[in-house]
């Protein structure tokens, strides 16, 4: 299969001379939830936009082989980024496939061992820095600016266009537009990129056009609608929520663990032109909510992901979403990414003596 820059070459601001880093990323699945569907009738379209099975585990992918390959048509010789993790292990693995170094800036103790791993494996300079996330930004374009390095967060417009496939893809997947299109907010680069998506795809105009660097030709529009964007975004993360950023954020879901988003002012042009809104869910919820994808659905996805899903849950009870709805659900990434947290969710294995009896007890307690 194609990685996204050849599928989508038309709709992305390539030229002839683009390198194109890829690892075929994309193509993801779009899983129905059949049993979560259940609770609320036969009428309910409930989907989940599986990012979790890009190449390095999540949607960061979609972004990094634009920004990459960019960067590589650019001269550039190393690219740098900020991250709780997934930016880091996906910025990791497609400067090995390019050939150029890679430096990261982690927060100390607030990034997920999984993520951690990969960036190291890949060969990225790891430096963990004494404070959060948004700390890690500023350093970020600050080194950015004066070294010859390219920046390849949120803030990088490629990025934003790599990760506007998704919309495409769920497009086609599904063959119309959804109702209702909810995802995690974190640094908000990925809703500002689905409403950038969905937007092209059907010819229509918003606000984030406004800057240059992300007003792409619209060519062939192949839809007639734009889906209501609804964002979601963990308790003691919640900037959008709070109508202000905040200094010290703090959750379970270390993928959104961000109090000043870069894309802050792109997130609202998003929820407000298209009629959506933004919600906080406790991380409790957001556990659950995990284990509930996870056992009833078969999706392991990482505590940030499963946001999406609690608040769409929520919002369909309270009635606030009809029940008759389409509604996809992007997750952001895969469980594997954070397996001390779901590990610690669940409990201990049964231990007992290696014996027929033994096991066929607690087969026994389970299946009578």
């Amino acid at each position: 299969m194609p990685g996204l820059l050849e599928k989508y070459r038309e709709r992305l601001p390539l030229n002839d001379t683009t390198p194109i880093i890829s690892l075929e990323e994309g193509n993801t699945p779009l899983i129905r939830l059949k049993h979560l569907e259940q609770r609320f009738g036969r009428e309910l379209n409930l989907f989940a936009k599986f990012e979790g099975l890009n190449p390095t585990g999540s949607f960061k992918d979609r972004g990094m082989t634009m920004a990459v390959s960019k960067a590589v048509e650019k001269g550039a010789q190393a690219i740098i980024c900020a991250s709780t993790g997934n930016t880091s292990a996906a910025a990791a693995a497609y400067a090995a496939r390019a050939g150029v170094a890679s430096f990261v800036l982690i927060p100390d103790g607030k990034i997920a061992l999984g993520k951690l791993s990969q960036a190291m494996m890949h060969g990225a300079v790891v430096i963990q820095i004494k404070g959060n996330f948004d700390d890690g930004m500023k350093l970020v374009e600050e080194i950015g600016s004066k070294e010859k390095l390219e920046i390849v967060n949120s803030v990088n417009p490629f990025r934003l266009h790599g990760q506007k496939t998704i919309a495409f893809e769920v497009l086609d997947q599904l063959g119309g537009v959804p109702d209702f299109h909810a995802l995690p907010v974190g640094n908000a680069g990925n809703i500002t990129a689905h409403w950038m998506g969905y937007s092209e795809a059907s010819g229509m105009r918003t606000k984030i056009f406004e800057n240059p660097s992300l007003n792409q030709i619209i060519n062939k529009p192949i839809s007639d609608s734009r889906p209501t964007i609804l964002g979601y975004q963990a308790s003691g993360a919640a900037p959008f929520l709070r109508g202000e950023k905040i200094d010290n954020p703090e959750t379970i879901a270390t993928a959104i663990r961000i109090g000043s988003p870069v894309s802050w002012q792109y997130a609202w042009s998003a929820q407000e032109e298209s009629g959506g809104w933004f919600d906080e869910c406790s991380d409790s919820l957001i556990l659950s909510t995990q284990k509930l994808l996870a056992e009833k659905e078969g999706i392991f996805c990482e505590p940030a992901s499963a946001v999406s899903v609690a608040g769409v849950l929520r919002d369909l009870e309270n009635g606030k979403i009809a029940t008759n709805s389409t509604i996809v659900c992007t997750l952001t990434g895969h469980g594997l990414k954070d397996p001390d947290i779901a590990i610690a969710g669940c409990g201990k294995p049964h231990l007992v003596n290696a014996s027929f009896d033994a096991i066929d007890k607690i087969i026994s307690n389970y299946t009578s």
